[in-house]
């Protein structure tokens, strides 16, 4: 199976690989814009007030517009090693064992602004690119991903889809098995939990890279997030609910 999850704006600096290659990275279909827009961001980054405008970012992180100036030549890290924050802190590949870490970098796909998709052992070097940015001449990135990241993504295999909406339009996946996560209360009522749904898709990430199982059905990863402890409901044709306390 597949399991998309989405970047975070929050990523490791630094790294111990070779520059960025393009024509290395997983889905090489999706090559011809990646150099596009890595060499759209270069040449935004010379200039400062135009490149916080396209990012949406302050002066206080002018250290990310700089990495867009060297994505050509900064050193690189494995995707699934480049991006910090809540789901990836949950997600915790630095505590899996080795056999884990391995099904993690074989069920794992990150969403990205800048490369479309990758796997998780693509290296790539630190950058600043949102969905949302929108690069100056040029409309949303939606609009140039869509055609080409969508048909890359839809590989027939069973695809669990945990990125945000943004992300989603990005390249969506038809027959994709969404997530949902409600928190329950005392009487028995639910409502959909915002501020903690990226710890528990990484909970729920982690627990399907740790199962030995074949996870070729909803069934089957449903079975397997309660195996890790989890409380899941099949919802929906294509939804899957997790219930928090």
């Amino acid at each position: 199976m597949l399991i998309l999850l989405p970047p975070s704006e929050t990523k490791r600096t630094g790294g111990h690989g070779a520059p960025l290659d393009l024509a290395a990275l997983a889905f090489p279909g999706l090559t011809p814009l990646r150099e596009t827009l890595v060499d759209e961001l270069v040449t935004l980054a010379a200039d400062l007030p135009a490149a916080r405008a396209a990012l949406g970012v302050k002066p206080s992180l002018d250290t990310e517009i700089a990495a867009n100036a060297a994505l050509r030549t900064a050193p690189t890290l494995p995707a699934l090693d480049r991006y910090t924050g809540v789901l990836y802190d949950h997600l915790g590949v630095a505590t899996m064992t080795t056999v884990q870490r391995g099904r993690a970098d074989a069920r794992l796909v990150i969403g990205s602004a800048l490369f479309g998709a990758t796997r998780a052992t693509d290296p790539l070097p630190a950058y600043r690119l949102s969905a949302n940015a929108k690069l100056p001449g040029r409309g949303g990135l939606a609009a140039r991903w869509k055609p080409l990241l969508a048909p890359a993504l839809s590989t027939g295999e069973l695809t669990l889809d945990l990125r945000s909406g943004a992300y989603a339009a990005l390249g969506p996946v038809a027959g994709a098995v969404t997530v949902d996560v409600v928190t329950e209360r005392p009487d028995g009522s639910r409502s959909v939990v915002s501020h903690f749904s990226k710890a528990t898709k990484g909970v729920l990430a982690r627990v399907l890279c740790q199962s030995r199982a074949e996870l070729d059905s909803v069934g089957a990863v449903v079975r397997a997030a309660r195996r890790g402890g989890l409380t899941v409901e099949h919802t929906g044709p294509t939804v899957l609910t997790v219930v928090t306390g």
